[in-house]
């Protein structure tokens, strides 16, 4: 570790304003130790450096250095947790060292506030991987969680107690919101919907969340694009809600009527998209018609079925390309002023449609198997997946 006390002596210095001669009238020596210490030459006596921290209020720590040392190597360590535990995507890729790394450390730096999220979050997901989320039917055709089972989820209750121990001391910002919508969902996995619902309602409402805001934040062009991000994150948002809410009374809708649900959600695209070129909502096009092929097939249009498989995958590579582009932009004129940075473009190896045939159907409730296997038996599978792992 680098001591960096005597750069830090100097920043202070200039930070406040200070000569030497004034830093050294006040702590007692003379303009030339001062001088020295922050060409690094010598170092202050040791007696001496809890006066200059007072002097210059801060901490110890902070006055060595010792702090950035600290926040960087809690920033690699959470960066390389939270990068390892998106590789475990619905599926255990390395969720035991990921779980495995989260514990050591947190034993490293107890009690830190960005590494415990950093845990949470891994039994958060490794709940999901291992062991899956369930669903039943109650006496009125809805869908619920399986509660009972998902309660004696181990990685579940720790993430619960961990997210608890958290909210009270993060302050605002993405890290308590992620926090918050983890924690409403585990409390909802686990039956207790009281609390879930609580936290819930401690939530701003539409109107009060960032995108909103920063339309009513600017005018001008700011304004316009400010607005065109806003109505592309509600279209995608209210076609995903379509869906949860048809799961919702899945009991209660014939396949047909589901089939028809789904193309509603899709059509809500085509509203703001008349021209087809969806940009980033490609993903959630090709989802959509994931789901919708899953219904047409139980209606018995097998034929519709692969054309919704075809359709997804014409989704997913026109998502895989506008991902690739460093910046992006809509060609619909509503959407003229909105540009999207790609700060990471995806490369070949991070492209959606060659998981397609993988995540089929997306939403998988209720239960596909038996699609599945009939889908997977006709020949066209085959020809669609081949046709998904080509570049």
């Amino acid at each position: 570790m680098t001591i960096e006390l005597g750069n830090n002596i100097r920043s202070l210095r200039l930070r406040d304003g200070r000569t030497q001669e004034e830093v050294a009238s006040s702590l007692g020596v003379s303009p030339q130790a001062v001088s020295r210490w922050e060409k690094s030459i010598c170092y202050p006596d040791m007696e001496l450096v809890p006066s200059i921290a007072n002097y210059f209020g801060v901490s110890i720590d902070e006055l060595f250095g010792y702090d950035n040392e600290r926040k960087k190597r809690i920033d690699e360590l959470a960066d390389r947790i939270n990068r390892m535990n998106r590789e475990n995507n619905g599926e255990d890729v390395n969720m035991d060292e990921c779980v495995t790394l989260a514990r050591e450390a947190l034993i490293e730096f107890p009690g830190n506030e960005t590494l415990t999220a950093a845990l949470a979050s891994v039994l958060y997901n490794a709940g999901y991987v291992r062991r899956g989320e369930y669903h039943i039917t109650d006496e009125n055709g809805f869908d619920r969680y399986d509660t009972d089972l998902h309660q004696t989820y181990p990685e579940w209750h720790e993430a619960i107690l961990l997210y608890e121990k958290l909210l009270p001391g993060i302050s605002d910002g993405a890290e308590r919101q992620n926090a918050v919508r983890k924690l409403i969902q585990l409390y909802a996995n686990t039956g207790d919907y009281d609390r879930a619902d609580s936290i819930a309602k401690t939530a701003p409402p539409l109107e009060g969340c960032r995108e909103w805001l920063a339309a009513s934040a600017h005018d001008g062009r700011e304004r316009a694009e400010a607005l065109g991000k806003l109505l592309i994150r509600m279209i995608a948002a209210s076609a995903d809600q379509m869906i949860q809410l048809l799961i919702s009374f899945r009991q209660d809708m014939a396949p047909g009527q589901t089939a028809d649900a789904i193309r509603q959600a899709l059509a809500l695209y085509d509203t703001l998209f008349p021209d087809g070129k969806l940009g980033g909502c490609h993903e959630g096009a090709a989802r959509l018609y994931l789901f919708h092929s899953e219904f047409q097939w139980r209606t018995g249009d097998k034929d519709g079925a692969f054309r919704s498989l075809n359709s997804a995958l014409e989704n997913a590579r026109a998502f895989d390309a506008w991902c690739s582009l460093p910046e992006a932009s809509y060609s619909q004129p509503l959407l003229c002023c909105v540009t999207v940075t790609h700060f990471s473009p995806r490369g070949s190896d991070d492209r959606l449609a060659p998981d397609l045939p993988k995540v089929w159907p997306w939403w998988q409730v209720p239960d596909f198997d038996d699609v599945a296997a009939e889908m997977c038996a006709d020949p066209r599978w085959a020809d669609w997946e081949r046709r998904c792992k080509e570049t």
